[in-house]
């Protein structure tokens, strides 16, 4: 199959659904073991790390997208961009909901004393509130209403998310001494930033609205 075959196969209709189902088979099979009790001796200490790591992986396979498409000249990746980017808030979102709920029961007070207390969870709180905004804007309807260039602007919270991401994973391996993982997150990460810094000229470039 060539590159021209490969983009007129992203483009076909079915594809998109298709990529929404495989976006939603981690936490399928997430919600299938709690069910039948198969989440092993620490059911919401698993629940919570998978949703969180699963977060960290919606996003960088996010921020891949635009690299792969200059890459490969498969311009097609990009409209499942907007998608990938909004499965990554809903495994945030659910990340949150179980540690609020499995750790803390939902007692706000409990939620917020954490918040204050443990560095990494307020990470992990603010990196979830800039996300909120970008999913909520992740339609063709808010592009008009903000118009290219505000919309543009505001997405490029993904960088401060991504970073805040990884500081909230590091902080909370960091605590039991467990860094493997992490410095494998971190390469990764630099990876995807340090070629938007090259591609755009300097740091200031890649925060450029054009």
């Amino acid at each position: 199959m060539n590159r021209l075959q490969i983009n007129q196969w992203l483009l076909k209709p079915w594809v998109k659904p298709l990529v929404w189902l495989v976006c939603a088979v981690p936490a399928t099979a997430l919600l299938v073991a709690a069910v039948t009790d198969n989440l092993g001796a620490n059911p919401a200490e698993k629940l919570i790390r998978e949703t969180g790591e699963w977060t960290l992986r919606w996003l960088w396979i996010t921020l891949a997208i635009t690299p792969l498409r200059e890459l490969t000249s498969l311009a097609g990746l990009l409209r499942y961009r907007r998608a990938l980017g909004v499965t990554t808030f809903i495994y945030a979102l659910l990340h949150f909901l179980s540690y609020a709920w499995l750790d803390k029961g939902f007692v706000v007070d409990e939620i917020w004393r954490d918040v204050l207390k443990r560095n990494f969870i307020l990470v992990g709180m603010v990196a979830l509130i800039l996300m909120t905004p970008l999913a909520l804007t992740s339609f063709n309807r808010a592009i008009k209403a903000l118009g290219a260039k505000r919309w543009q602007a505001l997405h490029k919270l993904i960088y401060a998310v991504a970073l805040l991401g990884l500081l909230h994973f590091y902080w909370k391996k960091s605590a039991k001494n467990d860094l493997n993982e992490v410095w494998v997150y971190a390469a990764i990460l630099a990876v995807l930033l340090g070629w938007r810094v090259v591609r755009q000229g300097g740091v200031m470039g890649m925060l450029r609205v054009r």
